[in-house]
């Protein structure tokens, strides 16, 4: 094959046709996401703008617009195309993200607060979006009788194994996040009829007959990526990094949780 047909085959088809992800595509969006993490880092630091958690409180309303987007989209409100759709949405979110960022640090002393709450006015432009359009959407609250136990189970989980593993407690967060994910996974897939997309989630369910296997990926994953930044980690400027890191790690975490949340709210 040719690189258009192979282009086509491996990036184009699987979202015209809602194929789901494949090994091809997902090397692909690994390597782009983790060289566009360190480019985002470095401008930030060129900028002098330091990631700390106010930032990271600002940037919350950012990962639920992205999340929120998805699921109108799912819902024809927001009409698809491969801006509206993963992975184009990510790109459209963080335009819009590192526009604001950009914008607000320097028209403004108090950027974050800025940043914060024009954030949360976007999530706002959503909302209205769905309340004229609530004739699109069968909202479906029967999710809710599963993913309150099973998630409040997970979190549970991972106070418990906070108490005892030093990795676990130091990244609680994350650990919350990618909990959460693997509970609207595992509720969407055996609970309401839903399917995996990702490649290796969806082999591993598979093999296993459910997706509750999500909750030992997902702490599989997480132990072994923060044993080996903390095994890297020198400098103080490695801390940073690596702060930085573990951010992108909450929000694919977070983000993807949400929408799945969201859409089985909406029944989409």
């Amino acid at each position: 094959m040719g690189i258009g047909e192979i282009f086509q085959k491996y990036f184009i088809d699987p979202i015209r046709y809602n194929q789901g992800y494949n090994i091809v595509n997902t090397l692909t969006y690994a390597i782009i996401l983790g060289l566009a993490a360190l480019v985002v880092y470095k401008v930030l630091k060129k900028l002098g703008i330091k990631y700390d958690n106010a930032f990271f409180r600002a940037l919350i309303p950012y990962m639920i617009l992205g999340a929120f987007g998805r699921a109108l989209t799912d819902a024809t409100i927001i009409p698809r195309s491969y801006l509206t759709v993963t992975p184009g949405i990510y790109f459209l979110v963080f335009i819009i993200t590192f526009s604001s960022l950009l914008i607000t640090h320097k028209v403004s002393e108090d950027w974050r607060k800025v940043f914060l709450y024009f954030g949360w006015a976007l999530v706002g432009g959503e909302l209205l979006l769905l309340l004229f359009n609530l004739e699109k959407v069968q909202f479906n609250f029967d999710a809710l009788k599963y993913f309150i136990p099973f998630v409040t189970i997970a979190l549970m989980t991972i106070y418990l194994l906070s108490i005892k593993l030093r990795l676990v407690k130091k990244n609680s967060y994350l650990f919350y996040a990618h909990f959460y994910d693997a509970t609207t996974t595992f509720v969407g897939v055996d609970f309401m009829g839903y399917w995996e997309q990702h490649v290796l989630p969806r082999y591993l369910m598979d093999i296993t007959g459910t997706a509750a296997v999500m909750y030992f990926l997902k702490f599989a994953v997480l132990m072994v990526a923060l044993y080996l930044m903390e095994y890297l980690q020198e400098t103080e400027s490695d801390k940073e990094l690596i702060d930085f890191i573990k951010m992108v790690m909450f929000i694919l975490g977070f983000a993807p949780g949400t929408r799945n949340l969201l859409r089985m709210l909406m029944g989409v």
